[in-house]
């Protein structure tokens, strides 16, 4: 559909918003990865809306700079494009702490819930790589989100006392999470904690490690896509959108 603007507490933020153009539908946030929010993101949020979604994709850098000012300027199809585009983006994941993201998701919810969009109601999230994390703060701090989704995610068990992975303590969602196969960023024992945590607060947690898939495996712009693992993705993501916000 196009782009938007998004009000928070520390400025306007770019989001890209694509919708059925049919009315009112369930809303689903959707959180980019480090790369940046482009075309690829914008082909997700596409992709989600066909199933009868509208979908928000926040610019979550919005305090680094406009969406054209970060879009990668390296081909990142490359190994040495996507290390050049990383090696720009690590900077500033650092500067998104907790605080901030925090402040962030929820201005994020408030804008999604204004859209003549979006249905009233129950919402779903999902993350890509950094954006799982997002993804999870979200729905431990808003309970009308009912569904979860990580691809990919890295960083989301720590042994720090704000580690993502403890928002599930106070979330009501179901959580999908996709594993990338033999990531330093998801171990097995990261896994297991997601798994626990859910189990513990009562909640449906869905997780598998997908075979030989690279970190970053859904992203069709980079070196690391993996054509099976993606549309693995996609087809359970597709599957656990329909059952937790049916339209």
């Amino acid at each position: 559909m196009g782009y938007i603007s998004v009000e928070t507490t520390d400025g306007p933020a770019e989001a890209y918003l694509a919708s059925t153009g049919e009315g009112a539908a369930p809303g689903v946030i959707l959180y980019m990865d480090a790369l940046g929010l482009r075309p690829q993101i914008e082909q997700i949020c596409e992709r989600i809306a066909g199933w009868g979604y509208a979908v928000l994709a926040p610019n979550v850098f919005y305090r680094e700079g406009s969406v054209a000012e970060l879009a990668p300027r390296a081909d990142m199809r490359t190994p040495e494009g996507r290390d050049e585009v990383i090696g720009a983006a690590k900077p500033r994941i650092g500067r998104l702490d907790t605080e901030r993201a925090e402040r962030d998701v929820d201005a994020y919810v408030r804008a999604l819930h204004t859209l003549d969009e979006v249905r009233e109601g129950a919402i779903a999230t999902v993350g890509f790589c950094m954006g799982a994390r997002l993804a999870l703060r979200t729905a431990g701090r808003h309970p009308e989100v009912a569904l979860a989704a990580g691809f990919h995610g890295g960083g989301l068990v720590t042994d720090d006392s704000d580690s993502p992975h403890h928002s599930i303590a106070s979330a009501r969602a179901a959580f999908l999470f996709g594993h990338a196969d033999n990531d330093p960023g998801m171990t097995p024992e990261n896994a297991a904690s997601l798994d626990s945590a859910a189990r513990d607060a009562g909640l449906q947690c869905t997780s598998a490690f997908y075979p030989d898939a690279p970190h970053g495996y859904t992203m069709a712009d980079t070196v690391m896509y993996q054509e099976q693992g993606a549309e693995r993705a996609f087809a359970e993501l597709h599957d656990a959108l329909g059952r937790h916000l049916p339209q």
